[in-house]
């Protein structure tokens, strides 16, 4: 395994996205550690994130990160190791979303930035896994056409710098780049 190895994985709202990483890390034979970036806002999304949970192998580490993600990914990428972010588009919501309360200090700006300067230098199997959200009418809401305006621009950055990129649609994988 070359020390370069960065997938995206991208899909709309119940595409298989999540289960096909998953699907990677597992047949990777190498250690496994899950980063989270969900916080539960509400019973609903809290039983998303229990199903998410039931669906992985125990022996996965969980790490949980709302914010800061570059960081927790140099803590935690090594050789032989693999890190799964589920997902980049929970994390962006959380950074830019005034009602998800970011902590003091956590600018989306700067957040993209040092996720992009920091990826390419990341040791191990990285897969990021993200939403595709610009196929549908252009939303309604200022901070709705940011996401899906940064989301779309977030995508973008991190397949420029990721060797594999796939989507995934009705639990297909297609690759677009490999």
């Amino acid at each position: 395994m070359n020390a370069h190895d960065h997938h995206l994985i991208l899909g709309g709202a119940r595409s298989g996205k999540s289960a096909y990483a998953e699907k990677i890390a597992q047949e990777s034979g190498l250690e496994v550690v899950y980063i989270a970036t969900a916080q539960v806002y509400d019973d609903e999304f809290g039983k998303r994130v229990d199903q998410h949970q039931q669906r992985r192998p125990s022996h996965w580490q969980t790490v949980e990160v709302p914010h800061q993600l570059a960081a927790t990914l140099q803590q935690q990428a090594a050789p032989g190791r693999c890190l799964l972010v589920d997902c980049l588009t929970l994390w962006l919501a959380q950074c830019i979303c005034p009602e998800c309360a970011p902590p003091e200090g956590v600018d989306w700006t700067h957040e993209r930035a040092i996720l992009l300067e920091t990826l390419p230098g990341l040791p191990g199997k990285i897969l990021l896994v993200s939403n595709e959200v610009g196929m549908g009418i252009v939303p309604l809401g200022e901070i709705n056409r940011q996401f899906q305006d940064e989301a779309g621009r977030l995508n973008q950055a991190v397949a420029a710098i990721c060797n594999k990129v796939s989507f995934i649609a009705a639990g297909l994988p297609l690759q677009l780049k490999s």
